[in-house]
């Protein structure tokens, strides 16, 4: 009996969480593990389900000669609580998203321009590489380091769609000679030189 009483009040409670349709993400309030708190519904308008930031390409004209334009709950409050969310990548010639990471999420990308020769290293540094033309998808697991590098004369594009409204995103490069950590620590955990460390620090605005 008492089994019974338990699954039926599990049902209940599952039904009850299932009723809330969406949960577009109040801006104004900060962001916890579980995403953004509840915008009050009757706050809620259309344009809350409705993003136009993926139309126009971003500007390439840096050290990447790449851009990601997010689509994520800060910039797309529909999606906080639906576990997706989308990004726009634009590659120039030569243009590359280094080496990265989504700690919150995996990624699907498909091409809709150009050509992108993209990979992943697995836990156990089993590389998988592919150059991927228009319409090609490739998948990319959570947490896993990967890139995508331009691999034609032209520009090539992208939309990524990942399974978090917050995937986050971590650029190893970036994390190692961006930051302020240490040039002796860098040195002993990458092998390189001091000379090489500081010149990658100082083409990346790192310090220490």
């Amino acid at each position: 009996m008492f089994q019974v009483i338990f699954l039926i009040s599990v049902l209940f409670s599952s039904s009850y969480a299932a009723v809330q349709d969406f949960c577009v993400g109040d801006l104004k309030a900060p962001e916890g593990p579980a995403g953004y708190s509840c915008k009050a519904p009757a706050k809620v308008t259309v344009d809350d389900f409705v993003f136009s930031g993926l139309a126009k390409a971003g500007n390439t004209t840096n050290i990447i000669n790449a851009a990601v334009t997010p689509a994520f709950a800060a910039q797309f409050p529909g999606v906080n609580g639906l576990g997706l969310s989308l990004a726009r990548l634009d590659l120039a010639p030569k243009g590359v998203i280094p080496f990265h990471t989504h700690p919150g999420g995996s990624e699907a990308l498909i091409v809709l321009r150009g050509v992108i020769t993209a990979g992943f290293v697995s836990s156990a540094n089993t590389v998988y590489l592919k150059t991927l033309k228009k319409g090609d998808v490739m998948v990319f697991p959570q947490g896993l380091l990967h890139f995508q590098v331009n691999a034609a004369k032209i520009h090539a594009k992208a939309i990524v769609s990942f399974s978090s409204p917050s995937p986050g995103l971590q650029i190893l490069d970036f994390a190692l000679f961006g930051s302020n950590l240490p040039s002796a620590l860098v040195e002993a955990t990458t092998f390189l030189d001091p000379a090489q460390v500081k010149k990658l620090k100082g083409v990346l605005g790192g310090s220490g």
